[in-house]
């Protein structure tokens, strides 16, 4: 006899704007079998209504305050989407009804917020509680990820990546809501977008153990620091350099890739978000590319794993403290900056290595993900 399906998770939306339209309901529609939206409230009601229009959920599902959803006995789980400064309060009012909570990044406004999420998990060790980081699940780093595990370029002893882009307010735009322009959270740009940089690097290098930061402003339109550069010591002997540029004025186009280099070869991550490119090259100067093409970017298989979490127990990859780990990096990164020295990173409770994800019950990377593979092989050698 099969086994009876599991009912779909009833899930409430608190906040409906960019982030909800652009990524999360995109990847809700294609797991129609896991969730149906039971209510959503958002501080406008014209977002409300325009949520509705796009999406199709029914109008009269909409909730005039956060409050009134959270008392819903219908509403199993919430996604919250609200601006970075008002994260920390929704989902604790959301725990404190007895949710289970998946969370927009980043875990904290600043160091002290951050410490405040830990403590928000710890106190709800009954609810499943996530705050979303698509870079663990994006394809293309997973498969690097499996790559470095598997040894392919040896013992990885440095990292370099330098990510430069125009940053200026467009109306329909993440750099257009005004929130974002003058931050009421430390760190501006680089704890609201570069923050998923650092998942990056935590993902295929490891753990930081020393940060030594600088930082500039050069942007007017942004009341907050544009550029950041860091010096990092891995914890496993690793030494790397990340860079970050998001000025006012346009510049030439830049690959942005990111290369790690081992004892047996090098790992260069680049591409678009249409078509990601991962190379890998050994010392027979031989280079092979996988391109990865129609993924989501991750955020389909983040809410599977959430999903799988609140069903079925056990931890996301995306928990808590992982995301904690990623926003101390960037708030270490100030601290050094301001005082003009290099600073250790202590160990964030329940972090660690960040796991490698996949789909639950597979071996593979990418069963039942959206997306297409290709491979390629080449030779540098003169």
């Amino acid at each position: 006899m099969a086994a009876p399906a599991i009912p779909p998770i009833r899930l409430g939306l608190i906040g409906t704007g960019l982030a909800i339209e652009k990524l999360h309901w995109p990847a809700l529609c294609g797991l129609a079998d896991r969730y149906v939206v039971t209510a959503f409230t958002d501080s406008s009601a014209g977002q409300c209504r325009r949520f509705a229009g796009y999406s199709g959920v029914d109008p009269a599902l909409a909730v005039a305050a956060r409050t009134a959803l959270l008392a819903r006995e219908d509403v199993d789980a919430v996604l919250v989407s609200v601006p970075i400064p008002h994260l920390y309060e929704v989902a604790r009012d959301a725990l404190a009804a007895g949710k289970d909570v998946f969370c927009e990044k980043p875990a904290g406004a600043d160091a002290e917020q951050a410490a405040a999420f830990l403590s928000l998990a710890v106190a709800h060790p009954d609810r499943t509680f996530m705050v979303g980081e698509n870079y663990f699940y994006r394809d293309d780093l997973r498969y690097a990820r499996a790559l470095l595990d598997d040894g392919a370029i040896g013992r990885p002893h440095l990292m370099a990546w330098r990510h430069a882009g125009q940053s200026v307010p467009r109306a329909g735009g993440f750099t257009g809501t005004p929130w974002r322009q003058r931050p009421r959270y430390r760190g501006g740009v680089h704890l609201d977008f570069g923050v998923h940089h650092i998942a990056q690097i935590r993902l295929l290098c490891g753990d930081i153990a020393r940060v030594h930061g600088a930082v500039q402003t050069a942007n007017r339109t942004i009341d907050a620091p544009s550029d950041l550069t860091l010096n990092l010591v891995f914890t496993g002997g690793a030494i790397g350099n990340y860079t970050a540029s998001f000025p006012d004025i346009p510049i030439p186009p830049e690959p942005n890739d990111m290369r790690l280099y081992g004892t047996e070869g090098v790992l260069v991550l680049g591409g678009s978000e249409a078509e990601r490119r991962v190379t890998r090259s050994g010392a027979d100067a031989t280079t092979h590319t996988t391109v990865f093409r129609g993924s989501d970017n991750g955020y389909r298989a983040e809410l599977a794993d959430f999903a799988d979490a609140v069903q079925f127990g056990g931890r996301p990859v995306g928990s808590v403290a992982q995301s904690v780990a990623n926003a101390m990096v960037v708030q270490r990164a100030f601290d050094s900056a301001e005082r003009a020295t290099a600073l250790t990173l202590d160990p964030v409770p329940g972090a660690g290595p960040v796991p490698l994800w996949r789909p639950r019950g597979s071996a593979g990377l990418f069963d039942g993900l959206p997306g297409q593979r290709s491979s390629s092989t080449a030779s540098f050698a003169a």
